[in-house]
C-alpha cells in the first residue's frame, strides 16, 4: 500500500498571515490541473480557509487561527452521499471528479467541514486536492509538497509521507488531534495544540496586600491539569478545559468556584 500523505497543522504557530491561502490561489487561479481539478476562481472559494476564534475577556484574551483545508477523511461523508463523484486515492487523498462534479451543488452541503466550494464560473464543485498534481510530479515543481506547507513561514503546516501505523504512533506520541472527531476520527489532516481553538480556559490573577502575587502555587479542581506558579504579574491560566464547574485552589485552599460555558477571565483574587 502506498504511503499516506499527511498535513500536520500547529494552531499555536499560525498567525493568520494567509501565505497558505495566497499560495493556494497562486497555484490554482488561472491554472487548470485536469484531470485533478479545474482552475479555482480568483474570488470567493477558500480551499485553504483560515478560521478565527477569540477567547476570554479583556484584558485576559487570546486569538487563535485554524487553517482548515479539506480534511481528506478516511471515510468521507461526501463520498457516502455522492459515491459516483468522489474517489479516494491509494495515498488517502480525496478527489472530486472534475467532470462528473459539474452541476453537483449538493456536494457543498455534503461536507461537514464546509471544505467543498462551488465554482459558479466553471459550474463545478471543487476543494483542496492537497496539490496531488505536484505530489505526482505533474507540475514540474522542484519541491514535492503541497504549496501551503511549502509557503508557511512559521512551520505551522508540515507535510509528511508515512505508513498508517507509523503515523498513528507519531500522532499518539505528539498528542495530535483531528478536528471534529465526532464526525471523522481519521484522515490526512491532523492538528497540534488544537485545544487552543476547540477548548476553553480559566484565567485570573492573584493580589497580596494590593500587589501582584508572584510565584504562588495555583491548582484547579475538576480538571486534569498541572499546578501552576503565578507569573511576575500574579497571573495564571488553565487551558484545554471543557465547559463545566471548577474550583481554583491557592496554596491548598479553595478560593473560588467557577462555572464556564466559554473561556473566562475571572479577574483578580485577593489572598
Amino acid at each position: 500500500m502506498a504511503k499516506q500523505k499527511y498535513l500536520v497543522i500547529d494552531v499555536a504557530l499560525c498567525h493568520d498571515c494567509n501565505n497558505c491561502f495566497i499560495a493556494c490561489k497562486d497555484e490554482f487561479v488561472m491554472n487548470s490541473w485536469l484531470p485533478y481539478t479545474d482552475e479555482q476562481p480568483r474570488h470567493g472559494p477558500r480551499w485553504m480557509n483560515i478560521e478565527r476564534r477569540e477567547r476570554g475577556q479583556y484584558p485576559r484574551i487570546d486569538v487563535n487561527f485554524l487553517p482548515k483545508p479539506c480534511q481528506h477523511c478516511a471515510d468521507p461523508e461526501c463520498a457516502k452521499a455522492f459515491p459516483e463523484l468522489v474517489s479516494k486515492r491509494e495515498d488517502g487523498i480525496v478527489i472530486l471528479d472534475a467532470e462528473k462534479a459539474k452541476g453537483a451543488k449538493g456536494l457543498v452541503d455534503a461536507c461537514p467541514y464546509g471544505a467543498i466550494w462551488y465554482n459558479d464560473e466553471k459550474d463545478v464543485a471543487q476543494k483542496c486536492i492537497m496539490c496531488a498534481h505536484i505530489l505526482d510530479g505533474e507540475a514540474g515543481a522542484s519541491i514535492c509538497m503541497p504549496r501551503c506547507a511549502h509557503s508557511c513561514p512559521t512551520g505551522a503546516i508540515e507535510f509528511f509521507e508515512a505508513d498508517e501505523a507509523e503515523f498513528a504512533q507519531k500522532a499518539e506520541a505528539e498528542g495530535l488531534k483531528r478536528f471534529k472527531c465526532d464526525v471523522s476520527d481519521s484522515g490526512l489532516v491532523w492538528y497540534r495544540n488544537l485545544y487552543r481553538y476547540t477548548c476553553e480556559f480559566i484565567a485570573g490573577g492573584l493580589l497580596k496586600d494590593g500587589d501582584c502575587a508572584e510565584g504562588v502555587t495555583v491548582s484547579l479542581k475538576g480538571a486534569d491539569v498541572p499546578d501552576q506558579a503565578t507569573n511576575y504579574f500574579g497571573d495564571f491560566c488553565f487551558d484545554g478545559l471543557a465547559p463545566g464547574t471548577y474550583t481554583v485552589v491557592v496554596d491548598g485552599k479553595d478560593v473560588k468556584e467557577v462555572t464556564i460555558e466559554e473561556s473566562a477571565n475571572i479577574g483578580s483574587i485577593d489572598i
